[in-house]
């Protein structure tokens, strides 16, 4: 039988093996639903439900969740941007800070709702995501994070990769990428012409060997906000992006796509 949990703090890592010392592969955000793969004494294998991303995370940061209750979490409302949407523990009074983009049950009413036997309250009403025009919203939900620090692995405001960067910023936008970049380029599709592109585009980038290893979003055909050392914008042109900073281009344009059909 397959066990599920949810992530029931306001971030939490996903490593790449079950140690703290390993390498941060991605974050879970409050309210992200997993499948349990595997448990050692300390530490859980998982694969999200959201876009199927598997790594160890600490058995004492989830919770776990009855088949009979999956549905109601995964079919979550999404929170909209703020540094952060303080919630209390009704049970012990303490307050979950939680992050844009983290994901509250589908049964949430009059400020609260409930995981498991745990009733949580918001303190202010939340703003939830809502499925409006992709390209009216997307350069301001995108820009929220501007100067956030780069985080390999990161999907907050406070440190955040390139990919985890797109895949937030689509999410909440209603829309689901895959959690890194190249997978994010097998989606979508092509945009042959930097002259024919739209906001919200994704623009990928390659090393010497071909490999996928960078991806910005695009706001029009002159110009990519991504997160590199920081998210930022830079222009950009044929040869890829060149950086503001140094004064170079640093990062080889590969292929655009298109994830909607506006």
């Amino acid at each position: 039988m397959t066990e599920s949990g949810i992530c029931n703090l306001s971030i939490v890592p996903i490593r790449a093996e079950a140690s703290d010392k390993s390498e941060m592969l991605s974050q879970l955000l409050f309210g992200d639903c997993f499948e349990v793969l595997e448990k050692t004494e300390k530490w859980v294998r998982i694969r999200t439900y959201y876009e199927k991303y598997e790594g160890w995370i600490d058995h004492k940061q989830y919770a776990m969740v009855e088949e009979t209750d999956l549905y109601q979490y995964q079919k979550a409302l999404t929170l909209n941007l703020a540094v952060s949407h303080p919630v209390t523990k009704v049970s012990s009074g303490e307050v979950i800070h939680l992050v844009a983009g983290s994901s509250i049950p589908s049964t949430f009413r009059d400020k609260t709702f409930s995981i498991n036997q745990e009733t949580y309250a918001f303190t202010d009403e939340p703003v939830f995501c809502t499925n409006t025009d992709f390209s009216s919203m997307v350069e301001s939900l995108a820009r929220f994070y501007l100067q956030a620090p780069y985080l390999w692995g990161g999907r907050t405001l406070f440190g955040i990769d390139c990919s985890g960067f797109s895949q937030i910023v689509y999410k909440m936008l209603g829309l689901q990428l895959d959690r890194d970049a190249w997978q994010q380029a097998e989606q979508g599709s092509v945009v042959n012409f930097l002259q024919e592109v739209k906001p919200g585009d994704l623009a990928f980038f390659d090393n010497e060997a071909g490999r996928i290893v960078h991806v910005g979003i695009m706001l029009n055909e002159n110009n990519i906000i991504h997160a590199s050392g920081r998210v930022k914008i830079d222009p950009i042109d044929d040869q890829g992006i060149y950086s503001l900073d140094l004064k170079k281009h640093t990062h080889k344009l590969r292929i655009i796509k298109r994830y909607t059909g506006n």
